[in-house]
């Protein structure tokens, strides 16, 4: 296909291998790319904005494959999306990669990751956005999901980009060829016990660190077509999952029996 503008940002920040293979393999499908990315991690910062303080940009061609143009900023994900439409890029992009993750971003997930929200600011802005992760914290051979990543985006392009819809690639922790085969998949429900772990510092005060147990609750109502299975599920046998988003929360069940507003209000208030 005819090269593409590609905008790719990250949440793990401008040294993460995950970034520099995915730049690398769109680089030499002969793509122009541009990365704006974190100047560190910015894990879990969903689709938070810097408001208060500057951005600060600074180039970091160096840690990228040849021909990559590549920034690293300040801010959030999101920030950096921004920054790259609206003032660093010199065109528009005609594609936004969010990734490749160092971890899953499955279930709920999506609604805290970095990673989704960097994609899902190329959604809001009119761009294809596809956000793409490696279902395993430790895992470290990122040339499967680059390569299984660039081929879904170039599909989808080719295919015609449906208006408002984000894609969530996420990729199991194994060689290509073992790799099972690409399903649409469902969004799980994930919770997490025992959430904040009480601690104590040196001077004798308590602190607390986040650190939760995921729960997958595999019985749980999504929405979505019930043949396509959850992307929590299909993951763990070994497939990759791949899962349209969209920026609209609106309620998906009944509205017919809410109660009146009037019953809510303890005043009057306008017509």
């Amino acid at each position: 296909m005819a090269p593409l503008r590609i905008l790719i940002c990250n949440d793990d920040g401008v040294f993460a291998a995950g970034i520099q293979a995915l730049a690398a393999e769109a680089a030499a499908r002969g793509h122009q790319v541009t990365v704006v990315c974190p100047d560190q991690e910015r894990s879990a910062t969903g689709h938070g904005l810097t408001l208060q303080t500057p951005l600060r940009a600074e180039r970091a061609d160096q840690l990228f494959a040849p021909g990559v143009t590549a920034w690293a900023c300040s801010g959030t994900p999101s920030d950096c999306v921004k920054l790259g439409l609206f003032r660093l890029l010199e065109e528009p992009p005609q594609l936004v990669l969010s990734g490749i993750n160092h971890g899953p971003n499955l279930g709920t997930d999506v609604l805290y990751s970095g990673t989704v929200s960097a994609a899902m600011e190329g959604t809001i802005e009119g761009y294809p956005a596809l956000a793409v992760s490696s279902a395993d914290f430790k895992w470290r051979q990122f040339g499967p999901a680059a390569r299984l990543a660039l081929d879904v985006a170039e599909g989808m392009v080719a295919a015609g980009w449906r208006e408002g819809m984000l894609l969530n690639l996420n990729v199991p922790p194994l060689p290509s060829e073992a790799i099972g085969p690409l399903r649409w998949c469902r969004t799980a429900v994930r919770r997490y016990t025992d959430q904040f772990d009480r601690r104590e510092d040196p001077r004798g005060r308590t602190y607390y660190w986040l650190a939760g147990e995921v729960v997958d609750d595999l019985d749980a109502a999504v929405a979505g077509p019930a043949d396509w299975p959850t992307d929590v599920a299909w993951i763990a046998a070994g497939g990759a999952s791949l899962t349209p988003l969209q920026p609209e929360l609106f309620w998906r069940g009944a509205t017919d029996n809410l109660p009146n507003p009037a019953a809510l209000s303890a005043g009057p208030g306008p017509a």
